[in-house]
């Protein structure tokens, strides 16, 4: 019998069972992790010890050229540097949540959410480890401690539901046109120097609102702030809303218009 639902409500149909879908894409998610890492002694911690070590020769070397504070620039940089990969990864990744899922997508049926929600899974995990590297750096920089500590992890989770309609609109995109791949990670390559990871907003001057306007640095506040500077910056978590909900309206009507043709891109 023909499905006689709208195109959007199917699109709405796949999110939702992709979202209830818990005990399928965990799993996936964590056994990608586990396949990369197979036979190795420390597993993922290695990422971890390489993005360390990373940190610990950048911070003085950039914090000499820009004249920084040691003290603050080191927890500054080592939170920035964390929290964009993670974002980085979720967005080239992204590119292959789909064709690296092919074998499910053409033998099985399976909403398509959950291959994008596996890819956020696996990215959160990977953050979760890395972010011992940020526990470290931040307790011998001895921050002071207050209630807007809470909400880095509403940080987080803000990061990993831009992440979901990121997987969905650039999965879709690279399934169809696969060089787009190339041109995405170039431009992630292009947005780690323009985003203040490494330097302070601050240090622009009157052209501050390069940073104001860059989205990735105020998902970067939603999680820096609170450990950084002990407070929550508004505008960040409205920018951070913002793009979600516009996002997830995209990612909604390109799910509505081209969900049914994704199997044949593979």
């Amino acid at each position: 019998m023909p499905d006689s639902r709208s195109p959007i409500a199917r699109a709405r149909d796949d999110l939702v069972a992709g979202f209830t879908s818990i005990y399928l894409w965990p799993i996936l998610g964590w056994q990608d992790i586990k396949q990369r890492y197979r036979r190795s002694v420390i597993g993922p911690f290695w990422l971890t010890l390489s993005y360390g070590i990373l940190i610990l020769c950048m911070g003085p070397l950039y914090g000499k050229l820009l004249q920084q504070d040691m003290s603050s620039y080191l927890p500054f940089l080592a939170v920035g540097f964390v929290v964009w990969m993670l974002i980085s990864s979720l967005i080239t990744e992204a590119c292959t949540a789909f064709t690296s899922a092919d074998g499910y997508i053409t033998q099985m049926k399976l909403p398509f959410t959950v291959h994008v929600l596996r890819v956020v899974w696996r990215n959160v995990l990977v953050f979760a480890h890395n972010s011992i590297i940020v526990v470290i750096v931040v307790i011998l920089a001895t921050p002071s401690l207050s209630w807007a500590l809470l909400t880095v992890p509403l940080g987080v989770l803000a990061i990993a539901v831009n992440g979901l309609w990121i997987g969905i609109v650039f999965g879709m995109l690279c399934a169809r046109f696969r060089d787009f791949t190339q041109v995405i990670a170039t431009f992630v390559q292009v947005a780690f120097f323009v985003t203040p990871v490494m330097w302070r907003p601050e240090m622009l001057g009157r052209y501050q609102w390069a940073a104001d306007w860059n989205p990735i640095y105020h998902l970067i506040e939603t999680v820096r702030a609170p450990i950084f500077s002990g407070s929550v910056n508004p505008t960040s978590w409205m920018v951070a809303i913002g793009i979600a909900v516009a996002g997830f309206a995209l990612a909604l009507c390109l799910l509505a218009k081209y969900r049914s043709r994704i199997a044949y891109w593979l």
